[in-house]
């Protein structure tokens, strides 16, 4: 009986106890070897974090020679400075400076709406225009 469920199973009779809930083997080297492989998997993803500061070092250094040529700056530098100008325009006055305050709310300008009516009145004909601009 052995031996034709050992060749129905292809000789994974070890497989089978643990499969009807046998005791497994115990390795006696199991904890060291996994200790061992949480080391190299630890040291890989160092080795993989020293890599990627190298390029990203490399990409700044090229990123700071197209500044230089070009004369641009970084996009922190831009930030500090609107901000520190924005700072300046507010520091005697109680409202918010005009740049602040979005489009469409406050105090809207009446000549955007004029001249859209003008141009408008532009495509309309003679007599029409007479009786919209009384």
């Amino acid at each position: 009986m052995d031996f034709v469920m050992k060749q129905a199973l292809g000789g994974a009779t070890k497989d089978m106890g643990k499969m009807l809930g046998g005791e497994e083997e115990k390795d006696p080297d199991a904890a060291k070897k996994e200790e061992e492989r949480q080391e190299a998997l630890r040291q890989q993803e160092e080795e993989r974090k020293a890599k990627h500061t190298r390029m990203e070092a490399e990409r700044e250094k090229v990123r700071q020679t197209i500044r230089d040529k070009y004369g641009l700056k970084k996009k922190e530098e831009k930030e500090a400075e609107e901000k520190a100008a924005m700072e300046q325009a507010c520091e005697g006055s109680l409202t918010r400076p005009k740049k602040a305050i979005p489009r469409g709310c406050g105090d809207d300008d009446e000549e955007d709406e004029e001249s859209i009516l003008d141009t408008v009145l532009k495509f309309l004909p003679g007599p029409l225009q007479d009786m919209f601009k009384k």
